[in-house]
């Protein structure tokens, strides 16, 4: 067995523990199932990259922790303070998305399939932030930027795949994909009676976001290998 098989199959097993805590309703043992989720898909990551992590990487997993603690917390500042935290990773994401990849050269075959894209990012960003929740009055300019932010990345990660194609930005967009769920349905969490179904896809959306993130890094890393090895 390879060194990092026994933290991916850690984070695997913890991923099925939240989906069975969450569908029992046990919540507290659902929170240390999800607590266990970060580190054990962050040192597989360590692992697998010979314990080689750049500075924004690092940055990445550090606001991905500190949000995932104030969530668990379920405390009065922990939904903004949470929301701080992912604003930071996905701007941070959009950084690497923008310093390290190609520009992307459009052809006229990839107009309308990347209108559908904007049309639909944008969409979801309106639909979303008309919801108007009582929180979100709070804080109604935090939450438009962070859906900026989030729809951007989104755009880099869906026409890098419609232009490219290639196993990166399939990564890059099943990512953006899981966040984009996970973000939308803790909305729903929030503005909607409880619902385990919406708990599920929120939880489960949000890790599998950090198993194609740790993926994109990897594959990354191997492709900037390859490159500097040629």
């Amino acid at each position: 067995m390879k060194a990092n098989k026994p933290s991916l199959i850690l984070f695997f097993l913890a991923l099925l523990c939240t989906i069975i805590f969450d569908w029992t309703e046990q919540e507290f043992l659902g929170t240390y199932s999800k607590a266990i989720v970060l580190p054990a898909i962050f040192i597989y990551y360590l692992i697998s990259s010979e314990f080689k992590i750049k500075k924004t990487e690092g940055f990445i997993f550090l606001f991905c922790f500190v949000g995932q603690v104030y969530d668990l917390m379920e405390i009065e500042t922990s939904e903004l303070a949470g929301v701080l935290s992912f604003l930071v990773v996905y701007m941070l994401l959009v950084k690497i998305f923008i310093r390290e990849h190609e520009r992307i050269r459009l052809t006229k075959r990839d107009i309308l399939p990347i209108s559908i894209v904007v049309v639909f990012i944008v969409y979801l960003l309106v639909s979303v932030l008309s919801l108007q929740l009582d929180n979100m009055k709070k804080f109604n300019f935090l939450y438009t930027f962070y859906g900026i932010v989030l729809s951007l990345l989104s755009y880099f990660a869906f026409v890098s795949y419609i232009t490219k194609g290639t196993h990166i930005a399939l990564l890059m967009s099943l990512m953006a994909i899981s966040y984009i769920f996970s973000d939308i349905f803790y909305i729903f969490n929030e503005y909607f009676s409880y619902s385990v179904v919406l708990v599920l896809i929120r939880d489960v959306t949000q890790i599998l976001g950090y198993f194609f993130m740790v993926e994109y890094f990897l594959e990354k890393a191997r492709i900037q290998k390859k490159v500097t090895q040629q």
